[in-house]
């Protein structure tokens, strides 16, 4: 059992690595500096839902990922995951009106966002193995993970997740409101 814990963390790290670096990709470069959503009319409202799924995953990454040890904001984690999938199906549903202004959403993006989302629902489900043990008696929340050899990588992995997390979140706010908008328009980025 010991083993397979192990392996499960270590695949569990694979999938949040995967996840930032994909995410880092599509929510900055693509959605706020090639695409500029948060200028676009029609890809205001879907500007505002990737802003609200930005700070939920904040939320899933402090109760569920960074204190996987502490029950109760477990539990909160699982209503925050809850919420995280009501709001991807509204932003899905208002995807292709969002880009209408560049002909509909690129085919190549769809596949990113099938990845993103993908490697974010896959290490929750990584997460609830190591965190849910069923018994005769019922559900327990495993709350030993730190003996495990890999926690400690586990651990760094989604802390060091966290601030640039945070600093999105933030940037996906700002952005929808106009008197930043015009300053970030102002800025002349020169990249790829």
């Amino acid at each position: 059992m010991l083993l397979i814990m192990e392996f499960a963390f270590l695949i569990l790290i694979i999938l949040l690595i995967a996840y930032a670096l994909l995410a880092v990709y599509d929510g900055v470069y693509l959605h706020l500096y090639k695409f500029k959503l948060y200028d676009q009319k029609e890809s205001r409202f879907e500007h505002l839902m990737q802003a609200v799924r930005a700070l939920l995953f904040v939320g899933i990454l402090l109760t569920t990922f960074i204190n996987i040890e502490n029950n109760q904001l477990f539990l909160i984690g699982l209503t925050l995951v809850l919420l995280d999938i009501i709001i991807l199906l509204v932003d899905a549903y208002v995807e292709k009106d969002s880009r209408s202004f560049i002909g509909g959403l690129p085919r190549w993006e769809y596949i990113i966002h099938l990845l993103l989302n993908g490697f974010h629902f896959a290490s929750i489900a990584v997460l609830l193995t190591i965190k849910i043990n069923l018994t005769d008696s019922g559900l327990i929340l495993n709350n030993n993970l730190s003996t495990i050899e890999n926690f400690p990588y586990f651990e760094l992995v989604a802390a060091n997740i966290l601030p640039g997390a945070i600093v999105i979140t933030l940037l996906h706010f700002l952005l929808y409101h106009s008197r930043f908008k015009q300053y970030m328009n102002r800025l002349k980025f020169s990249c790829c």
